[in-house]
């Protein structure tokens, strides 16, 4: 999608910090960090939500993805995984992503 901005992403024009690569998914850190890490997982093909997404091999790589992620950024014993999917759940980009959030919450104590 020309505008989306995880396709320019996945495209190389806008720059990302990436984590992670493979022929399908692309990882790298959110730029509105909620916890000390927090990254997205977002597969290069777009969809616009969980509710597009109709590619069970693509679906399972996707999750399946996640604790290799969480083990590479040492938050592998405690994290959560978070998908939102419209906006008023707080999906802010239409393509479909992961979210992996480990250690503190950013602004809460400990």
């Amino acid at each position: 999608m020309s505008d989306c901005i995880f396709c320019k992403i996945v495209a190389g024009e806008i720059p990302s910090k990436k984590i992670y690569e493979d022929d399908d998914i692309i990882c790298f850190h959110d730029i509105h960090p909620a916890a000390s890490v927090h990254v997205l997982v977002v597969p290069k093909k777009h969809f616009s939500s969980l509710n597009e997404l109709d590619d069970p091999e693509l679906a399972g790589k996707l999750f399946l993805v996640v604790p290799k992620i969480a083990k590479m950024l040492g938050v592998d014993g405690a994290y959560r995984t978070v998908v939102n999917t419209g906006k008023g759940a707080g999906q802010s980009v239409a393509h479909i992503h992961l979210h992996i959030l480990g250690g503190p919450r950013i602004g809460m104590p400990e």
